[in-house]
């Protein structure tokens, strides 16, 4: 594939011209193969010949995770099993997953996402790409890995897990990027710092390609300053596409969607409402060439808006915000929205702290219970009681400042809170449902 594509700099006009016609294509499509999407449009009376312009779209029914599962595995394939060539699961840990088969032309959509987005950030065929995704029914190593042969580099495909040998490998194998989660790369720099070994100094590394995760920007930072690397951001998720769905430029503070592939809405997650962009809600998406399991207005749950005014790259393809949280990750706590990407940007705030933290939450006959424990530096675990305190009052007031609440803080040892080699679990909710 080319380096740049072309398409990121489609004037918009002819970008909105070719996203309808997809649509137009799309809604039919839908509508005589899935069951389920057919029905409740007939519930809404909206029928495919009512979609005339882009803003028509508004009129059809979403689709939402739970759809997914209570329609599992087949119910919301449209295309013929003669026709699919891969299956992916969601990596959630309970109920029945959900099961996205794909054809090889969605196949080949998912890697082209990917590919831009590695173009889009610098890296070359000359480069030596470590995927430390997981594999398998996840969608984050194999689209990782796809994406990266298709640009023309060499892959090295660690898998996550095995710590200190993909360390060895990135040192011994001269690796530039490393594809993982943020959590993953923190904890491989805990490790190799373990092992004497700095990024900088030891190894190649120039691009961290990070996702499969909501990651704050004093997480970013906290990356880039401890091992030299440049930090991307590539969002994607299963029900839509993979990674690739969208990915930082070097110009702007948010994501370029690939709109040619992926049509982006922002609505109000309680009136459902389609807001202008600028406006922050929850991101739907309509897939517009996927044939195995299309979506249309699939409900992510993640919070963002949709930026104006063009960037200073020169592509037309929109920007998202990062996505900072999810709205069904919110934590009601003594009756305050909570968000745990929240408390990892206050703890950043506090250098005698690590990026390694847990919330835990009980309750008891009255009230809810909130504790956080965060790791202390090695150097402020050496501290008197006295500095530990200050710490912990710091971190306190850090919180609170941000949050409104008052929890438990409890500063542990570096080391003693469990890493995670795949997405990392922040909050123990042992609440009374």
């Amino acid at each position: 594939m080319n380096a740049i594509s072309e398409k990121d700099f489609m004037p918009v006009d002819q970008l909105r011209t070719m996203q309808l016609e997809k649509l137009q294509k799309l809604i039919p499509y839908e509508y005589e193969r899935v069951p389920l999407f057919r029905r409740r449009c007939d519930e809404k009376g909206v029928k495919p010949r009512d979609l005339v312009t882009l803003k028509d779209l508004a009129k059809f029914p979403f689709m939402k995770k739970t759809d997914l599962r209570d329609e599992y595995p087949l119910g919301l394939t449209a295309a013929p099993m003669s026709e699919i060539n891969r299956f992916h699961c969601s990596s959630g840990t309970t109920g029945k997953p959900i099961c996205i088969p794909q054809t090889a032309a969605d196949v080949a959509i998912w890697t082209d996402g990917v590919c831009r987005c590695m173009a889009m950030y610098g890296i070359t065929k000359d480069d030596v790409v470590q995927v430390s995704y997981g594999y398998g029914l996840f969608t984050g190593g194999l689209g990782a890995h796809y994406g990266a042969e298709a640009l023309g580099c060499a892959v090295l495909p660690t898998g996550a897990g095995n710590t200190e040998k993909q360390i060895m490998l990135m040192k011994d194998l001269g690796v530039t990027v490393i594809c993982c989660t943020p959590s993953y790369f923190l904890h491989l720099a805990t490790v190799a710092e373990k092992l004497g070994i700095d990024f900088r100094r030891d190894t190649k590394l120039r691009h961290g390609v990070f996702g499969a995760e909501p990651w704050t920007d004093e997480i970013r930072e906290k990356i880039e300053t401890m091992s030299g690397i440049t930090a991307h951001d590539i969002y994607g998720l299963t029900e839509i596409a993979g990674p690739g769905v969208a990915g930082n430029c070097p110009y702007c503070h948010g994501l370029h969607i690939w709109e040619d592939h992926f049509y982006p809405e922002i609505i109000d997650p309680d009136t459902l409402e389609v807001l202008p962009d600028g406006e922050e809600g929850e991101l739907v998406f309509t897939t517009l060439d996927r044939v195995g399991t299309p979506m249309v207005r699939y409900r992510t749950r993640d919070l963002s808006r949709l930026q104006t005014g063009q960037c200073q790259c020169g592509r037309t393809m929109r920007v998202m915000d990062r996505v900072h949280a999810r709205s069904d990750d919110m934590l009601i706590i003594h009756g305050v929205n909570v968000f745990p990407s929240q408390i990892e940007a206050c703890l950043m705030k506090v250098p005698e702290v690590a990026p390694h933290y847990m919330i835990e939450l009980s309750s008891t006959e009255t009230m809810d219970r909130f504790e956080i424990k965060v790791e202390v530096t090695a150097d402020t675990m050496s501290d008197s009681m006295s500095a530990m305190e200050a710490v912990r009052k710091r971190v306190a007031a850090s919180i609170k400042e941000i949050v409104g609440l008052s929890p438990k803080i409890s500063l542990v040892a570096p080391g003693s809170l469990p890493r995670s080699e795949g997405k990392i679990k922040r909050v123990i909710d042992n609440r009374r449902k």
